[in-house]
């Protein structure tokens, strides 16, 4: 899946230094989408890895088809959240992240923060994502 840029406002003040794999701010009006944290299982609830890479991208492919269940697509996510178990981990693949997230949410890059976390309400769980998405009228 490819998703095109953002249909919304990028906020970037003149003089910061660009954000990089994601947006400060955005501007956006429309009908807005509110999804749950997503983690990386299948729509059957069950985990096909326990790759931390392959997690994120399951969850990318959950947000996705939420997505598409509320009419918008990746293009449309203003705001993500990203809970993670391992920092250390995180940082040492973000080539390997970009290259997933990129795979299904295309050159979009929304307003995010990422956060560690001790542990996620599932065992196996390395990656929670929550998105918001806003569908211009």
């Amino acid at each position: 899946m490819s998703a095109s840029a953002s249909p919304h406002q990028i906020l970037s003040p003149s003089g910061w230094k660009p954000a990089k794999g994601y947006s400060n701010g955005i501007a956006a009006s429309g009908r807005t989408l509110y999804l749950g944290g997503q983690i990386g299982w299948t729509a059957d609830q069950t985990f096909e890895t326990d790759d931390f890479v392959g997690q994120v991208r399951q969850t990318l492919e959950n947000i996705a088809e939420l997505l598409r269940e509320g009419g918008a697509g990746p293009e449309h996510v203003v705001r993500m959240t990203w809970f993670i178990t391992d920092k250390a981990e995180y940082l040492a693949r973000l080539r390997d992240l970009g290259e997933a997230y990129r795979a299904v949410m295309g050159r979009n890059f929304p307003a995010m923060s990422v956060v560690e976390v001790a542990a996620l309400i599932e065992d196996r769980a390395k990656v929670e994502i929550e998105a918001t998405a806003v569908i211009p009228e």
